[in-house]
């Protein structure tokens, strides 16, 4: 592979043979009802990943998909929230950090049986069920899955709006999906915690990754000081506007929030229930993200700390995840497009280099740092969603020849180096395979929906 630019694809043979390795990763990682992440760095279920990996799996396990989204909704709290972890008991304790015995979950109300973390992540998941059912039609499925859906966006309306403007808290930068983004460098800040913490504990993450590559331990040691402040609240979502150090609103996550309600209202069509409320709570959610979210000066989406109300500075591949929304003012519209298309992220009908998870003439662009600047593909199937959305085909096809270049070059790894190209993190990783059997659909005459 030339420096600087992804693995070209050739005929119909590499894509076969791309589509068998995305398979194979997807079955390696199958888990008696759901599929890990990675077996070395994510060994339990993992929320927003399950939902990512069902979009893959109805391709060509569609039972699968089912089972998936099943098995991690049985372990939805009575409050509406999907935990972000959901950890398999037959594991030995140590298996992964942190593990079920720092999360303690069992002291809160209204706990499923099984043990798992208190947070949550980008809810994505309607539309992932959504997209399983147009590609692997479960009437029965979706029944079952529709009224958690609803218990799930309504956890985040009415325990996460902090303000009352409509759109959700997160509480922990895990939460944001884009765990160790720099746009959580100034929030972070304010959380006290000391490098020393991490002494009484023993990472994971860095047995089985380069330690450049991952969060420093002065991050981790202010990740768990949240962790600790929320769990020793047992989790109660009332009163974190007194105390709790980090409240941020997250462009992605409430982009997620509101493509939910979008898919929703598709779904509610099928099972009979009324559509109305979700299309009223996604406009109210689009409104609200643009009054609160969108940086006129920059012209991009930025996240809001809520302790500082503020506008945090850094230009992230957050911000160009509002074009999901299918009802995003142009205006808006426009300027993403920009941004996207701009030095910073490169997006292009030919691009030379895939899209960045940070902006890559930043100061603090990291290209091998875990968030602070490597490609992914879940985030860069988002913003090939939005393009398409919103009449950019052109630069929709060259994210993903791009993507698909990636794993072309480097195989199904975790993230990918935002230059050259190279795999970084797990080798083995559950969306990237997913979400690259979703890509290599329209080789198979299915269209983008």
């Amino acid at each position: 592979m030339t420096a600087g630019a992804p693995a070209r694809t050739g005929g119909p043979a590499d894509l076969a043979g791309l589509r068998r390795l995305a398979i194979a990763t997807l079955d390696a990682n199958w888990e008696h009802d759901h599929t890990v992440p990675s077996r070395t760095l994510y060994p339990h279920q993992w929320s927003w990943d399950s939902a990512f990996i069902a979009i893959g799996l109805a391709q060509v396990r569609p039972e699968r998909a089912w089972r998936e989204l099943a098995s991690l909704f049985r372990a939805q709290w009575a409050d509406g929230r999907v935990p972000h972890i959901v950890f398999n008991p037959a594991l030995r304790v140590g298996a992964y950090f942190p593990g079920p015995e720092l999360w303690r979950s069992a002291i809160a109300e209204g706990v499923p049986a099984v043990d798992t973390s208190g947070l949550v992540q980008p809810p994505v998941h309607a539309l992932a069920v959504w997209l399983a059912y147009r590609r692997a039609p479960d009437l029965d499925a979706l029944r079952r899955l529709y009224p958690a859906l609803v218990a799930q966006q309504r956890y985040l309306a009415e325990r996460r709006d902090l303000t009352g403007d409509g759109l959700a808290c997160v509480v922990h930068p895990w939460e944001s999906g884009l765990d160790n983004s720099p746009a959580w460098d100034e929030p972070m800040a304010a959380v006290p915690a000391e490098a020393t913490v991490m002494r009484a504990y023993r990472r994971h993450d860095t047995a089985h990754a380069d330690a450049a590559h991952r969060p420093t331990d002065l991050d981790y040691a202010r990740y768990l000081a949240l962790v600790a402040s929320y769990r020793d609240r047992g989790y109660r979502d009332r009163g974190l506007a007194d105390d709790h150090p980090f409240l941020v609103e997250c462009p992605l996550f409430n982009a997620a929030f509101g493509a939910a309600e979008h898919a929703l209202a598709e779904i509610a069509v099928l099972v009979g229930a009324d559509p109305g409320p979700h299309r009223a709570r996604a406009a109210r959610i689009t409104e609200a993200l643009v009054r609160r979210l969108y940086d006129p000066a920059t012209g991009t989406f930025a996240p809001r700390d809520l302790r500082t109300d503020r506008l945090v500075p850094a230009r992230t591949v957050l911000g160009l995840a509002p074009l999901i929304l299918p009802d995003l003012p142009a205006r808006q519209v426009d300027a993403l497009v920009v941004e996207a298309r701009s030095a910073r992220f490169g997006v292009a009908r030919r691009m030379d280099r895939p899209l960045p998870s940070h902006d890559r003439t930043a100061p603090d662009f990291e290209p091998v740092r875990y968030w602070r600047g490597p490609s992914w593909l879940n985030v860069g199937w988002l913003v090939r969603r939005g393009l398409l959305a919103h009449g950019h085909p052109e630069l929709a096809a060259g994210l993903r020849r791009s993507m698909i270049g990636l794993v072309a070059g480097a195989g199904c790894h975790e993230y990918f180096h935002p230059d050259t190209g190279a795999g970084l993190g797990s080798p083995a990783f559950g969306w990237t395979a997913a979400l690259l059997l979703d890509l290599l659909a329209e080789d198979a005459g299915i269209p983008p929906d």
